[in-house]
């Protein structure tokens, strides 16, 4: 199978310049267009109606009554600015622009059409936009106290003192302290928190908080699961009084002198 080859990429006459130092200097309105029928103007199509007039050596007034492509001078405003159309005749009295040219201090350029020039200023637009944000977001700032804030100090050590003499300014405040809204809130999602993921109970508080079956008494568990022989002795035992003996005598009198 042969190799395909890719067609040349039709050339951006917007981006060309032409100009002849021969003739510059004796460009007017009678010599501008021989000036831009030159041969090797990049501009110039050679198979217009301007190329058979020029080999026939007729005059102008004949382009407009030959259809076809032709070369016409639109606009003239000496010594420095002409303008040069490129057109499709249909008719005597009909013709479509296809390009506009203009030549400027004798170098001929290529007109851009409506929809380049939009083109370019949408591009050139969105350039600007973007790197006036990339520029804007390098100086926005976030506190969580502050939240964002704009610090526009092109220098730090003068940012840094002006800072330092406000904070003399206003004594000791703290300016890093939280709000109460922000101590309120955090609080708030904490026990939102703690009421969602509420953590794992020990086994000892687990055995506390079963429910006792009736007539049970409740049993102070030690560190090994037994049961305390204390608490028994006092709900089976008999309960041991302390009483006074009879035989028991008062303290002897002190006599009067």
């Amino acid at each position: 199978m042969a190799n395909r080859q890719m067609a040349p990429a039709p050339e951006n006459h917007l981006r060309l310049s032409w100009h002849d130092t021969q003739m510059m200097a004796t460009l007017s309105p009678q010599t501008v267009m021989d000036y831009f029928c030159r041969k090797s103007n990049p501009f110039y199509d050679h198979q217009c109606n301007n190329e058979t007039i020029r080999m026939q050596r007729l005059g102008v007034e004949h382009l407009h009554n030959m259809p076809g492509l032709e070369y016409i001078l639109l606009h003239v405003a000496e010594p420095i600015l002409y303008v040069i159309r490129k057109q499709h005749r249909h008719n005597t009295a009909e013709a479509t622009p296809i390009a506009d040219y203009y030549i400027i201090g004798g170098t001929v350029y290529k007109a851009p059409d409506l929809a380049n020039v939009i083109n370019a200023r949408i591009l050139n637009t969105v350039v600007n936009l973007q790197s006036a944000f990339e520029e804007a977001s390098s100086y926005a700032r976030y506190h969580p106290n502050k939240g964002y804030t704009w610090d526009f100090s092109s220098n730090k050590v003068l940012s840094d003192k002006s800072k330092s003499d406000k904070k003399d300014a206003n004594g000791v405040k703290d300016e890093n302290s939280g709000t109460l809204f922000q101590k309120q809130r955090v609080d708030m999602l904490l026990a939102e928190l703690l009421r969602k993921f509420p953590p794992p109970i020990p086994p000892m508080l687990q055995n506390l908080q079963q429910p006792l079956q009736p007539g049970q008494l409740p049993s102070a568990a030690g560190p090994d699961g037994a049961a305390s022989n204390t608490a028994d002795n006092h709900a089976t035992g008999p309960l041991d009084i302390a009483t006074e003996s009879i035989d028991m005598k008062p303290p002897p009198e002190k006599k009067t002198k």
